[in-house]
């Protein structure tokens, strides 16, 4: 039985996210499979998936690091009885190639994530995509109940976490198997003007770290609040900034994108 994890709390994403990649992973995965979702909020979610509460984190969520910190949750040492390889995927990830090999590479007990090549020289990983044998290395959780804001200030990040604290280390995905969307569809941003965001041939899921999300990227904007222009009058908005002496007028000028439709042909359910 193949396990795919998601967790979905609070109310940025709604349960069509969670339902999208139920479907995603349906169309993309051999069978068996499952979809687990660790939620305080089932409500409107398709009974295909397996609803779970959220798994005890045991202490407050860290508030001093941009880290999303309670995804840390799931290294309980039980999560509801479920055993063997558990394939996490963010909410907001596209899948769009073949799942079967996250499953196959690499050892059972090995925690492997995607590569953040943002900051390369780090070899530091992304848990927008990760697997791990579930019930094991609890004690990343346990460390982290004794000190959250210590740990959470120590490393910022949940990921870094991960990366440097998991008992005989991590590996990453095969490259390419998983795709940045600034970093690998949308391109250099003077080029942002000029073709719209581009889905690499070998990928199978893309991730969308910070802005923008799938929704907004398959509208050609860089967040919900605004509107999509054309490249031209973009340019002349993010002039008319700088006249102004707005001092977020080059980011302004980065932050664009072209409508994605191949977004709409795998973000579907």
């Amino acid at each position: 039985m193949k396990t795919v994890l998601c967790i979905k709390w609070g109310t940025r994403y709604g349960p069509e996210y969670v339902n999208r990649i139920h479907a995603m992973v349906a169309r993309n995965i051999t069978p068996p499979f499952q979809v687990v979702c660790f939620t305080d909020d089932p409500r409107g979610i398709r009974e295909e998936v397996r609803c779970h509460p959220l798994p005890d984190l045991g202490c407050p969520v860290p508030t001093n690091a941009p880290g999303k910190w309670s995804k840390v949750r799931l290294w309980n040492k039980d999560l509801y009885g479920l055993e063997g390889m558990g394939l996490f995927v963010d909410l907001d990830v596209v899948i769009t190639g073949n799942l079967d090999g996250f499953f196959s590479f690499g050892d059972p007990d090995d925690v492997i994530l995607a590569r953040n090549w943002i900051k390369p020289l780090e070899k530091l990983g992304q848990t927008s995509v990760f697997r791990f044998p579930i019930g094991k290395h609890h004690e990343l959780l346990e460390n982290f109940r004794k000190d959250p804001e210590g740990i959470a200030a120590r490393y910022q990040f949940e990921q870094r976490y991960v990366t440097r604290c998991v008992q005989g280390g991590i590996k990453f995905w095969p490259y390419g198997w998983v795709r940045h969307f600034r970093l690998d569809c949308l391109g250099p941003w003077p080029l942002r003007y000029l073709r719209p965001p581009r889905l690499p041939k070998d990928a199978r899921i893309v991730i969308f770290p910070g802005k923008p999300d799938p929704a907004d990227a398959l509208l050609g904007r860089w967040a919900g609040e605004e509107p999509h222009l054309a490249p031209l009058a973009h340019l002349k908005e993010a002039l008319k900034k700088r006249r102004a002496g707005e001092k977020g007028w080059f980011n302004y000028l980065k932050r664009y994108v072209r409508p994605a439709p191949w977004i709409s042909e795998h973000w579907r359910e």
